[in-house]
């Protein structure tokens, strides 16, 4: 489908649909972290327990992402946000009946997971993306990106008031009944399949077929450096969400100063999503990553080097939330540039596998080391070793279009 140019309501109908259903699904991703301290209290258990399905959550996240955007390219992204929301609330409902760290790494961590994958960016960016066209695409881009921001940061007080006045049972029931509620949006988001569609330059001739797109983009040197890229950030995210909290009570602030911190990361995301967005049409979207991931990395050693104090975890956060998840819609930006539109979902979902082993790797070894040494200063300093390879390998990628050269068929004799 193509919105109507006379109807902008149509267009916006469409955007913040897609903004809503993304900013529910990772806001409540997000408070991950405040979730750690009541869950282990009460069940008992380690933050390396806590840690394993958070872990899970993102590795299961990324190997269902090529999936997803399989079936959204082929079938459509209303049907797979419309499921994905369904399935978020299941795991949320069966995560509350959980007794057992493995139960609880099953719902939290696989169930999640999969939910994911089909209800943040990969499918809802992938949407926009064949909907709009040219600068729209930019626009609606950069408006559902902060939207999503937007919904991250109302969900940290909202989920911070239901924990204290209920139990973290009871938050995640509401988490469930909310994302019950938000599934007939996807509706909105209904796109053309890539078997109906049409071609959207570079990659995307007529004569290509899904398996041909994936086969191509495997062998595209800048593909993999764009996943090493990914691999660092979502290191870096997962790492500072699901650990930060903990480790700023440890230097001596209150729970609720923690919380504030995902709360500024949430609402400077808004900003730092939209700027990042437009910048992509205005200057290569490979460069703006590599600068972006330097500025994260310098801001991760100023933390680090800084004491711990209520203003400089808030000055952080302010600074983190500017660069969270503007990697995305450059990411995103990339592909497009590359392969084209036709197949967005499933070359991006491949990418994205990186994206989820390194935030497998940050959220996992965040609780192993800290039951190790009780500290997370190696983990900090691994952060920026990666974000630093991950600014390095953004330079050299090669983003003009690729040419697709259809095999030669066989002349009947």
């Amino acid at each position: 489908m193509s919105p109507d140019p006379s109807f902008p309501r149509n267009r916006w109908l469409i955007v913040i649909a897609g903004g809503v259903i993304m900013g529910a699904a990772l806001g409540v991703r997000h408070v991950q972290g405040l979730f750690l301290q009541p869950v282990i209290a009460s069940q008992d258990w380690s933050r390396e327990d806590f840690g394993l399905a958070l872990a899970l959550q993102n590795l299961v996240w990324g190997l269902a992402q090529p999936l997803t955007g399989i079936v959204a390219d082929r079938y459509g992204s209303a049907k797979v946000l419309f499921t994905g929301m369904v399935v978020y609330a299941l795991g949320l409902f069966l995560m509350t009946q959980a007794q057992h760290p493995m139960a609880f790494a099953l719902t939290n961590g696989v169930m999640i997971g999969v939910a994911l994958s089909g209800t943040a960016f990969g499918v809802v960016y992938g949407a926009l993306s064949r909907i709009f066209a040219g600068p729209q695409r930019t626009w609606a881009l950069a408006i559902a990106g902060a939207l999503g921001g937007l919904g991250q940061f109302c969900m940290v007080p909202a989920a911070q008031a239901l924990i204290r006045i209920s139990t973290w049972q009871g938050a995640a029931l509401v988490l469930c009944i909310v994302a019950l509620t938000l599934a007939p949006l996807a509706v909105f988001l209904r796109d053309e399949p890539a078997a109906q569609a049409p071609a959207a330059g570079g990659a995307a001739a007529p004569t290509m077929t899904m398996t041909q797109a994936i086969s191509l983009a495997l062998r595209h040197r800048g593909f993999w450096l764009l996943n090493i890229g990914f691999l660092a950030c979502g290191f870096q995210l997962a790492f500072i969400a699901a650990h930060m909290p903990a480790y700023l009570t440890d230097h001596g602030l209150t729970a609720g100063q923690a919380g504030t911190t995902l709360a500024i990361i949430a609402l400077t995301n808004i900003f730092g999503n939209y700027a990042c967005a437009r910048l992509a049409g205005r200057w290569p979207a490979k460069h703006v990553l590599g600068a972006l991931y330097l500025a994260r990395t310098l801001a991760v050693a100023a933390f680090l080097a800084a004491p711990v104090t209520v203003w400089s975890a808030y000055l952080f956060s302010a600074v983190m939330g500017l660069l969270w998840l503007g990697t995305v819609p450059l990411t995103n930006d990339v592909i497009l540039r590359i392969f084209g539109a036709r197949y967005i979902a499933t070359l991006f979902g491949f990418v994205f596998v990186g994206h989820q082993i390194g935030g497998f790797l940050g959220v996992w070894l965040g609780g192993v080391v800290y039951d190790a040494y009780r500290s997370y200063d190696p983990l900090w300093l691994l952060s920026i070793v990666i974000g630093l390879l991950a600014a390095c390998v953004h330079w050299p990628i090669d983003d003009r279009p690729v040419e697709y050269v259809a095999p030669l068929t066989r002349q009947a004799s």
